[in-house]
């Protein structure tokens, strides 16, 4: 990473997180909703007795989650980005929750009856084939319990920090960061919404 510090934040599920780093060091982190996440940046560097010029770079989840989550996390990285002249790295958000336990199984809820899994693709929770054993994780895997249990899978508990994509995660997976115009959604599937909807 560049110097200066790090902020790494996901607004890709229906839990945001933010962290913020000073080398390997983390000096905090926070659980939020995406619209408030820049609420929560102040915070953060406010507790850490910083201010938006002491930042270098930046750490962002890119989904696949929730359509408007996901944009909102993205855009505030370019508005941060291009404000404050800082480069960004994109991490996958189930590559992120992955890495909160050894030999996790990432599980996104994907709304219309289907769940985000490495690849990325959308599927029906019944169409995973699991290892039995397999431990799944995140908000897909809480909501999808019953079915994935029954495939044979291990759910933990729902208010276990692992079902969140934590932002302090995101720096150990980062690549160097660049051009926070370069960071690209992994969106898997095209937006319900469709332009000229009434």
């Amino acid at each position: 990473m560049t110097g200066g510090l790090t902020l790494a934040f996901d607004t890709a599920t229906d839990v945001a997180t933010c962290a913020l780093f000073d080398g390997a060091s983390l000096l905090g982190e926070r659980t939020t909703i995406a619209r408030i996440l820049l609420d929560d940046v102040d915070a953060l560097l406010r507790e850490a007795g910083a201010e938006p010029a002491d930042l270098g770079a930046m750490v962002v989840g890119t989904g696949p989650g929730s359509f408007t989550s996901t944009r909102i996390g993205l855009a505030v990285a370019r508005g941060l980005g291009l404000g404050l002249g800082i480069p960004a790295a994109g991490v996958s958000t189930l590559d992120a929750l992955a890495a909160a336990r050894p030999g996790a199984f990432a599980v996104v809820d994907a709304r219309r009856r289907e769940v985000f899994v490495r690849g990325p693709v959308a599927v029906a929770p019944d169409d995973l084939v699991l290892e039995p054993g397999t431990l799944c994780i995140g908000n897909g895997a809480v909501r999808y319990r019953s079915t994935l249990e029954r495939l044979g899978a291990v759910v933990p508990p729902d208010d276990d920090e692992a079902h969140l994509p934590h932002a302090r995660l995101h720096v150990l997976l980062a690549a160097e960061p660049g051009d926070p115009d370069a960071l690209a959604p992994v969106y898997v599937r095209p937006p319900d919404a469709k332009a000229g909807a009434a």
